[in-house]
């Protein structure tokens, strides 16, 4: 699967759980929830919390982030259960996927009343 068609799955899995949990709970039960859709009704790799390192000039400066979700390999899914989000949320996706060397990010805000108010893509040098 590319990443654009790993998107629509994941977008259509977080709209599945959005309808179910609806807004206004922990993004760990979000990330959890979701998790599970992507596995078990999608049957896509997905792993949680995954711990990355960062380097410095060759040098390992220890783990750097922990990506809330990563499918396929391919898709980091950030989630956020917030007001709304900020500019700095966009800049932290753009980081990770430029450190993992990804070229698709995800940044779900579930604590919206429509959870495509709150579905962002940042691209790191994908093209459609």
């Amino acid at each position: 699967m590319t990443e654009n068609e790993l998107s629509r799955v994941i977008i259509e899995a977080a709209i599945e759980v959005h309808r179910h949990l609806g807004p206004g709970l922990l993004e760990s039960i979000y990330e959890e929830a979701l998790a599970h859709e992507l596995a078990h009704t999608h049957q896509l790799e997905v792993e949680r919390q995954k711990e990355i390192p960062v380097f410095y000039k060759g040098k390992a400066m220890g783990k750097g982030f922990r990506a809330d979700l990563i499918v396929n390999g391919k898709v980091i899914v950030e989630l956020k259960s917030v007001e709304e989000l900020n500019p700095v949320h966009f800049k932290t996706l753009l980081t990770y996927l430029k450190l993992t060397d990804t070229r698709l990010g995800l940044l779900l805000n579930f604590n919206e009343e429509f959870l495509r108010n709150g579905i962002k893509r940042v691209v790191n040098g994908l093209r459609d």
